[in-house]
Order: structure tokens, then sequence, then C-alpha cells
């Protein structure tokens, strides 16, 4: 079926203090493949292209992208069937799918290269890039994820995850999840860190669940693709992580030529929002470091 692609945009210039440099904030909507997929983009300079996690959308970098925009144009995606992206119900959904629509996007953009990142479930999208377009990267942050192929009890997981939300809605599997998301201490101290996640969550759709479900449980095998990444690599992981441990990290970093490893204390899975600062700067400090 061929790709048919429609955009809507607004650019507006933002002005902060006394800065006479203006940042430029696009929003639109890319149509490929039966799905409408929303994007923003913030910022100047070199792109940075950041995928989300399950189940969440591209607020989720909120925090990031404020510190970021400030060196480099960062671009956030929701994923087809969360927030404001719409999906196909005839797509079971794949990683793969979720990659050709990040790409689409890329291309509607004009963006030819670019560092590329994700979380969780956007981490094993952004491997799946590589695979098909290892040109169109300048560089490679993985956060909080993992190459290997889910187990069989993993896959069960995920599959009971999609039953949960089908037999009791969206809401019904957030308990489930908020706990891994964060600590206990930052739920405790941080409520609004807490409620922000758990907003994020419930936007999700019904068949946006599904597919992602679908998508973790029957992911590829991205372990022999570690040490064919050519492009300098950040993985960030937080020290108590639970949903894909320290270990995980450590054995990509072991596979990833030249890549560095952060692990952030006191921190869990969604450690790029729990502890905004320290993701920030080990990718500020990193990319300083590595890329022209």
């Amino acid at each position: 079926m061929s790709k048919r692609i429609v955009i809507a945009a607004v650019t507006t210039a933002l002005m902060a203090g006394s800065s006479t440099l203006a940042q430029t904030a696009q929003e639109g909507f890319v149509d490929v493949n039966g799905a409408r997929i929303h994007y923003s983009s913030r910022g100047q300079g070199p792109v940075m292209f950041l995928i989300h996690g399950f189940p969440l959308n591209g607020n989720f970098f909120r925090d990031n992208v404020a510190a970021l925009s400030k060196n480099y144009q960062v671009v956030t995606v929701d994923l087809r069937g969360f927030s404001q992206s719409t999906t196909d119900k005839a797509d079971p959904g794949s990683i793969g799918t979720y990659a050709n629509d990040a790409l689409a996007v890329m291309d509607k953009l004009g963006i030819k290269k670019a560092v590329i990142g994700g979380m969780s479930l956007g981490g094993q999208i952004t491997l799946d890039l590589y695979r098909k377009a290892p040109e169109r990267f300048s560089g490679m942050v993985l956060i909080a994820t993992l190459a290997n192929p889910a187990s069989i009890t993993e896959q069960n997981l995920w599959k009971g995850m999609s039953l949960q939300a089908q037999a009791y809605g969206v809401k019904s599997i957030v308990p489930e999840l908020i706990k891994d998301m964060i600590t206990g201490k930052t739920a405790a101290s941080m409520p609004s860190t807490k409620k922000f996640i758990e907003t994020l969550m419930k936007a999700s759709s019904l068949e946006g669940i599904k597919q992602a479900t679908n998508a973790l449980a029957t992911r590829p095998d991205s372990l022999p693709t570690l040490k064919t990444i050519r492009v300098p690599t950040l993985i960030v992981v937080g020290q108590e992580d639970t949903v894909y441990p320290v270990v995980f990290s450590q054995k990509m970093a072991q596979n990833i030529a030249g890549s560095k490893l952060v692990v952030v204390p006191g921190a869990a899975h969604a450690v790029n929002a729990e502890n905004a600062a320290a993701a920030n700067k080990a990718i500020l400090d990193w990319a300083a470091q590595n890329l022209k």
C-alpha cells in the first residue's frame, strides 16, 4: 500500500528573557499507513529525535525537551494509538510499524540525520530503526531499555496486560505500571511527578495498548544488532529500574563499541522524568563530547 502523507503544522517564535535567539516550535500530524502520527518539534540546531515508552506519549519528554532544545532541535512523536496519534485497527502492532512511522515523520520534516533515541519500548524501536536505516543516525540514546527478545514469561505478562485493559479499561493497568515507573520515595515525596506519569498513561487508547503489548511481546532479537552500531551511543538507566534492570544496560554497553553508560542513582524505569536533571546532564555532556 502506498503511503499518503499529509502534514499540518504551525510555526511560532519563542523568546526567552532578553535573548534575541528565537526557538522554532512546530507541531503537526503525518498520515502514514492507516494512522495519523502526531509530532512536536522545538528548538534549533542538530536534531534529537526521541521516542517514548509504553504506555506513554511524546509529552513524557517534557522536562528533557525544555533543557535539550536550548542547543538542539528536539522532535518527539506520539506512537500510533497514544495521546493525539490514531491507529489502524487492522494492524496487530509491531516494532517495525512504529519504526516506519518514525521514518515517515523524519522524511516529511526533511531530517536526513539525527541523534535518535528512545525510552523502553522506544529504545527497542530505535534499534529497529538502526537496522532499517543506519545512515539516518548521527548518534543513539538508549534509555531504560534492552536488546533482548521477550522471554515466554514476559510475553505472557504483556498478553495479560492487554486482556486486563480490554476487560476493565485502560485506567485499570495504571496502578500496575506506576509502581515500577518511579521509586516509592519519589511517589511519596514528588506526587506531582507520579500524577504526571499517570495522566500520560490514562491518555492511551485501548487499541494503542493492544498493539503496543503485542509489539513488546513479539519484538525482534536486537542483540546481534548491538555489535553493528557504529555511531556514538549513550545508555541511561535508573539504578532502581525493576522493569529492565541495570544488567541489561551493562550488557548493551559491553556490546556497543565506544558506548557510554550512565546509571542514575535513586531512579527507576521512568528515569528521564523521575530525575530529569541527571538525564539531561548525561545527554548534554555526552553530546558535547561526541557530536560534531
